[in-house]
């Protein structure tokens, strides 16, 4: 039967407490202290909904063979490209085959949870043997806003599939209704919603128990059956109201990390599945349920696989990988929101090279080197000639992976004359382990973190943004490692 094989989640490194947010904005609207406890993940400035559905993708792919993933799915509300597949960008991030079907779900916050039931149709019907779902969003409220104050930033990636199942997909039930609470058009950066009420009485109070009551009736369950439930709704006064209506058990509601992380829009509900899963035992019911311009309701029965998932980052390895950001200013400079001058490097024209993209794309967006199939000298960037003076081989190359090698600093500086939003702009020679070498920017880090022989791993960034030309670059940087005794 089809269900979920791997799992994988991406939670930001920043926290930005919300008595920042209101210390800096209350003053425009002094109610926003009752939104003031808590903290919530907010992306670095080179970090998008993209690059964190990469991230944990990346995740969720640890330890499997990308070569049997027949699908990639990517679920967002605020995709960086309108015209250009986001989904085929983290599809070569992953390395995964050229011939695997893409796709970009949007337009609803539970876009996510449409995703999933593609892949599990997909998978379920034999047409596809596995396949990754993602979802991530990186939305914007109005400075001063109370979306300001409840958005926060997470992604999340499930792989799909019919072998090794840890949690068996038993069914779903799923309502489409044109009932608008947030909408965005094509040219709007920050969220808008209608009244609050209309959201919490004629949305959250009708629409969710009409989902689980539907699943419940197709599947012939109980909600008392269910091990955890899981909905999706930012208001926690509306939770507790549909605990009452649904009669819930309180310790079987899922926590929506809503002090910690915030409402992360699409990727809600199948972060809080990913933290389920993290917590499960076999032959715990979970239940799902999505809501976004209507809802989608998802019942799995968790397998005895579940025991044999090891070495996942997760939601709560997320969480422990936390570093405070102080500054409302340096929070509203990295989501673009307001405009500083970065100097007269930042004013340099950023023209990508779409041939030349495309010809050196597996470089640049898979980090694939080469490696000499004579002497196994690994090299990057890819070279017709080996790298190693005693071999010199010629045109005797092969395609090798560098992302998800662990390296070493070998030099790096920070550029107080670099053009960047959060100088000094880091940068160095990472020496990979098993060899080769790269110059990349370092990331997630302040100078003083760096030293030399430091570990790092990879991670998929922005490199760039065109605003001339509304064109989002990607490229990989290094992230320092602490060391484990």
């Amino acid at each position: 039967m089809a269900g979920i094989v791997s799992f994988g989640a991406y939670v930001p490194r920043y926290r930005l407490k919300r008595m920042t947010i209101f210390g800096a904005m209350g003053w425009i609207n002094p109610a926003n202290i009752m939104l003031a406890q808590g903290e919530k993940a907010v992306a670095n400035q080179d970090e998008d909904s993209l690059t964190m559905a990469a991230e944990a993708s990346i995740d969720c792919l640890k330890g499997f063979d990308r070569s049997k993933v027949d699908a990639l799915y990517f679920a967002s509300t605020t995709m960086p490209y309108v015209e250009r597949q986001n989904s085929g960008i983290i599809s070569m991030a992953l390395n995964l085959r050229d011939d695997v079907r893409s796709a970009d779900f949007s337009g609803a916050l539970k876009s996510g949870t449409s995703a999933l039931l593609s892949a599990l149709e997909g998978v379920g019907s034999k047409s596809l043997r596995q396949a990754v779902v993602c979802a991530a969003d990186c939305r914007l409220g109005k400075m001063g806003s109370p979306q300001e104050m409840i958005f926060g930033d997470g992604g999340a990636s499930f792989l799909i599939g019919d072998e090794g199942v840890i949690a068996e997909f038993k069914g779903s039930y799923s309502l489409t209704a044109d009932f608008v609470d947030h909408y965005r058009g094509s040219r709007t950066t920050f969220d808008r919603q209608w009244e609050d009420r209309w959201i919490r009485d004629l949305g959250f109070d009708e629409f969710i128990p009409r989902a689980i009551g539907g699943l419940l009736k197709k599947c012939n369950v109980q909600i008392g059956d269910f091990s955890k439930i899981i909905f999706q709704c930012l208001y926690d006064s509306a939770r507790r109201n549909l605990a009452k209506i649904l009669k819930l058990d309180p310790a079987k509601i899922q926590d929506p990390q809503h002090n910690t992380i915030g409402e992360t829009g699409t990727g809600q509900s199948l972060i809080m599945l990913v933290q389920a899963l993290e917590e499960a035992k076999p032959g715990d019911k979970l239940l799902v349920v999505s809501f976004g311009n209507g809802c989608d309701a998802l019942y799995f029965q968790v397998t005895e696989g579940i025991g044999e998932l090891n070495g996942r980052r997760g939601v709560k390895g997320s969480l422990g990988n936390r570093a405070e950001l102080n500054s409302y200013q340096k929070y509203a400079v990295f989501r673009g929101m307001i405009p500083v001058d970065i100097g007269l490097r930042g004013e340099a024209d950023f023209v990508t090279r779409w041939s030349f993209l495309w010809r050196k794309r597996k470089a640049v967006l898979g980090l694939i080197g080469s490696r000499c199939k004579k002497c196994g000298t690994p090299q990057y960037p890819p070279q017709r000639i080996c790298a190693n003076p005693e071999c010199g081989a010629v045109d005797e190359m092969e395609d090798y992976p560098f992302a998800d090698k662990k390296g070493r600093i070998f030099s790096y500086t920070g550029d107080m004359l670099a053009a960047s939003y959060d100088p000094p702009e880091l940068y160095g020679y990472v020496q990979f382990d098993g060899g080769g070498r790269i110059m990349c920017n370092f990331t997630d880090c302040t100078l003083e973190d760096l030293k030399v022989g430091m570990p790092v791993a990879f991670s998929f960034r922005k490199k760039y943004y065109d605003q001339k030309r509304d064109i989002h670059g990607y490229f990989w940087k290094a992230v320092p490692q602490k060391e484990v005794a």
